[in-house]
């Protein structure tokens, strides 16, 4: 979704309300990731004393694996973002989000910051035993000779 800020750049107390959905056909690109709902995309474009911020929520669900027994469940999942966003930058930039031609890509932001909060680990419940590492077996539901041999 293109958002153009031109007069959120020129008129200070302006705001914009977002509102909308990325749907999961447009996030099928992305590798290792099923989405199972669309990305909700909510919150506001505001200019605060001329710094314009963009503040928004993700909500989504999530087809995911569990990283020690291979489970899958599906998890639904909430971030918060928050950016300043300026017209233009001198130098490097890391710390904002520059209006190319006076508009932003709110899909491109919103997508990098949700692959960015992502968890690196995914885990079915905190105290996951995993599956053994000589017969596979889901040690959550089971036990087997290789593990009460090493107790």
């Amino acid at each position: 979704m293109k958002i153009n800020l031109k007069q959120l750049f020129s008129i200070t107390g302006e705001s914009k309300d977002i509102d909308y959905k990325i749907e999961v056909d447009e996030l099928s690109e992305i590798k290792g990731c099923i989405f199972s709902t669309p990305v909700s995309v909510k919150g506001r474009i505001y200019n605060k004393a001329d710094v314009v911020y963009l503040k928004f929520s993700l909500d989504f669900a999530m087809l995911i694996t569990c990283d020690r027994c291979l489970k899958e469940m599906m998890r639904d999942y909430h971030f918060d973002c928050e950016h300043i966003v300026v017209p233009y930058v001198s130098g490097d930039n890391d710390e904002y989000i520059v209006a190319d031609g006076e508009s932003i890509e709110l899909n491109e932001i919103a997508v990098t910051d949700l692959l960015l909060q992502l968890p690196t680990k995914n885990l079915c419940k905190d105290d996951c035993k995993g599956l053994c590492m000589v017969c596979g077996c889901d040690l959550n539901e089971s036990t087997c000779e290789h593990q009460t041999s090493e107790l």
